[in-house]
């Protein structure tokens, strides 16, 4: 997900979205109200003209599309504080209206304002996650700050807040639609969240507190990137002895790209997990391992131990400020769970039963070893077990997930589920911000409507944040007409050299549907107001989570999962072993996973927060009862879900949330005895994707699966007792 959220009255500048047809508002509201409405904000809002060619309107084919290859640093920079000073006047424009407030004059309003900052937001955020050259990060740096006291500006403007108020107090007496009551409830809820009821004084504490932390995650971000920035070389063949012969040629190729002899193991996950899997060298592991986890951590200029504490030292003082006894029971108020406790609750229930696990995956592997288990003997020793249990080699299922065919296999899940299609653009038809980036077309094929593009970043580059992660640049909404969505995934794969195939693991592949899960959620959108398209945080990954379950599924098998030699589909006795072996190693992943999310909450649930970060992590793993033999899947120096915005701070629990509802789902396809049934499909498809934030998701699970998810779905997935 993408790390910049700015928050203005509920909504977001970078929100999951997607398409729907036009003609009558997705809540029933008629086309000519929607009409009338936008007619109302739009006379009330200024007429501008920006200056910046980066606030422009979007121009060319599919409705506008970003103009990547006009973009500079400097340019940026000029957009967003011109957009700032646009989307400013128009705020005030809006909160000093002299006629009553209502529906249109204030929230249609101010889902209308700052359009041309959003668009080059949308540069902004791609630039210096995807980009990330020194002149970027220099943008960031200055610009951060800016936009933060900018978003703070709106949410302490008093006038405003106070027609927001009234037109939420009063929705049902003005007879607005379920729809409209949401949004203007939400508006409300969300600005007093954000200090919008504090005194003079308390705003302007506020507002330097968010400025604190807006440098801080700016800092922490880049000193991370920084520090992935790096690499193991490795000098001789001996070092690489084990590696499968792709990622023995990716370390080769990042040697020759750096300029250095022999092999080089950069500092990214994506790299640094082959080499613990497969390679023979232990002393090398632990060198590659070492230098992996210990990112951030290194007491030199990028270590990020000073910044956390500051961090976390800030949000205290917010939630204080707020009324909140720490920052966990600030972040929570709008989510699922609610409250720390019953995130907790649930963690606890699932990290038993995945420490029990270790222990046994532990012993299994030391009878193969002949000594101790280290963190970095895990991962090679499970995949020895792995192989004697089940006859299951990992290095044997590369070859059947080539990059290009596993994103058409999930191109084809798109199309069998939810009726999308995605057709490639020749390169050229639209900008793209590097070479590498591929865009599609998405339709209906129904009827071959238009619902968007999608753009595909895979590979890793220098300067770009790790991991994997999903974005839209353009949300849908009908409000003010229909607007298309265009969205993207990014993913940080080992370019290959020379047009050989690029082979990734089947967890790569999983990670790749992950993602477009995120995609389908913004293309299957049909909503009004885009305000209401960001779901709370521990359902986001809800979507993404299920469509991973879709990769093993024979039909995408048979048509894309093919040997990139024999180009034979892979024979259902490797899947048979494949699904034998799915609870293996769970718990590895589980605990590695969920330490990660408790220490999170640990961290922003501290009446005082800790000062020494590096003591803070081992005295709470200690609490818990870490195994040794495991490390935090994101110690806290490198912890960026964390730590370079509050999206996910508190939050990080919201994956095994997501969980449950993502094994619910997957049973109730698989109990169908079809797992393309389209009756479900359409179903999870209007209710869960469609209709983002404009019901109560947990209502709106209700609906699609007739009861609530059941925990146990989660714990038969994992593997683990269900009672």
């Amino acid at each position: 997900m993408n790390r910049r959220h700015l928050l203005i009255a509920g909504g977001s500048f970078v929100a999951l979205s997607g398409c729907a047809t036009a003609g009558a508002g997705a809540g029933g509201t008629p086309a000519a109200t929607l009409q009338a409405d936008a007619a109302v904000a739009r006379a009330l809002l200024p007429v501008q003209t920006p200056r910046a060619e980066l606030l422009q309107p979007w121009t060319g084919p599919y409705e506008g599309v970003p103009p990547w290859d006009r973009v500079t640093p400097a340019k940026l920079k000029e957009a967003l504080l011109e957009g700032i000073e646009l989307r400013r006047a128009e705020y005030l424009a809006i909160a000093n209206n002299p006629e009553p407030p209502t529906f249109a004059n204030t929230l249609v309003a101010t889902q209308m304002a700052g359009q041309p900052l959003q668009r080059a937001s949308a540069l902004y955020g791609v630039m210096t996650s995807n980009i990330g050259s020194a002149e970027y990060q220099q943008v960031d740096r200055e610009v951060s700050p800016v936009l933060s006291a900018a978003g703070d500006e709106i949410t302490f403007n008093e006038r405003l807040f106070q027609r927001v108020k009234a037109v939420a107090d009063n929705a049902r007496a003005a007879g607005l639609t379920a729809e409209q009551t949401r949004l203007a409830e939400r508006s409300r809820d969300s600005f007093i969240r954000n200090g919008a009821a504090l005194d003079a004084a308390g705003k302007a504490e506020l507002g330097r507190i968010n400025t604190a932390l807006s440098n801080a995650f700016t800092s922490f971000g880049q000193k991370v990137v920084a520090d992935e920035n790096a690499w193991t070389v490795i000098p001789t063949e001996a070092g690489v002895a084990g590696l499968p012969a792709s990622n023995k040629a990716a370390a080769a190729a990042a040697a020759r790209a750096r300029n250095v002899q022999g092999w080089a193991i950069v500092n990214t996950r994506s790299s640094v997990d082959p080499f613990l899997s497969f390679g023979d060298d232990r002393a090398m592991r632990e060198q590659v391992w070492r230098k992996f986890v210990n990112r951030g951590d290194n007491g030199d200029g990028n270590d990020t131990n000073a910044t956390i504490a500051e961090i976390v030292r800030l949000r205290a003082e917010r939630a204080r400020l707020l009324g909140f006894a720490n920052h966990a029971e600030w972040r929570m108020q709008d989510t699922m769970a609610k409250t720390p406790a019953a995130a907790m609750s649930l963690m606890e229930r699932v990290w038993a039963p995945a420490k029990a696990r270790v222990a046994e995956e532990v012993a299994d592997m030391r009878a193969i070893a002949g000594h101790d288990i280290e963190p970095w003997d895990y991962l090679y020793y499970a995949e020895k077990v792995r192989k004697q249990k089940y006859d299951l080699d990992q290095n044997e299922l590369k070859p059947y997930f080539e990059l290009n065919n596993v994103k058409r296999g999930a191109f084809y899940m798109a199309g069998r589920l939810y009726g999308f299609d995605f057709k490639p653009l020749p390169r050229g038809t639209v900008p793209g911000f590097h070479p590498d980036v591929e865009v599609f077309e998405v339709t209906n094929k129904s009827d071959g409507s238009h619902v968007g593009l999608f753009y595909s970043d895979d590979f890793s580059r220098a300067g770009k944040r790790s991991g994997a992660w999903a974005t839209t640049y353009r949300s849908y909404s009908t409000y003010d007409g229909v607007k298309n969505v265009l969205s993207s995934n990014n993913n940080n794969f080992t370019k290959a050299e020379g047009g050989e195939p690029i082979l990734i693991s089947l967890d790569d592949a999983e990670t790749l549907f992950h993602e477009f899960g995120h995609a389908l959620h913004s293309l299957s959108a049909a909503y009004t107001y885009p305000a209401l398209g960001g779901t709370p945080r521990d359902y986001v990954e809800y979507p993404s989570q299920v469509h991973e379950h879709w990769v093993l599924s024979r039909p995408i098998l048979d048509g894309y999962m093919k040997h990139v030699e024999t180009g034979q589909p892979m024979p259902q006795s490797l899947v048979d072993k494949i699904e034998a072996a799915s609870t293996f190693n769970q718990g590895y992943a589980t605990v590695s996973y969920l330490s990660s999310a408790l220490v999170d909450m640990d961290l922003h649930t501290q009446a005082t927060p800790p000062t020494d970060i590096d003591a803070f992590e081992r005295d709470s793993l200690a609490r818990y009862g870490m195994p040794r033999e495991i490390v935090m899947r994101h110690r806290l120096p490198q912890f960026n879900h964390l730590f370079t915005s509050d999206a996910y701070s508190a939050g990080y629990y919201s994956y095994l949330w997501s969980e449950v509802m993502d094994a619910d789902t997957w049973a109730y396809f698989e109990e169908s005895g079809d797992v393309f049934n389209p009756d479900i499909a359409a179903r999870y498809k209007a209710i869960i994707l469609a209709e983002g934030n404009t019901t109560d998701r947990g209502e709106a699970y209700r609906r699609f699966r007739g009861r609530d998810p059941e925990v146990a779905a989660l714990l038969k997935v994992r593997g683990f007792p269900t009672s």
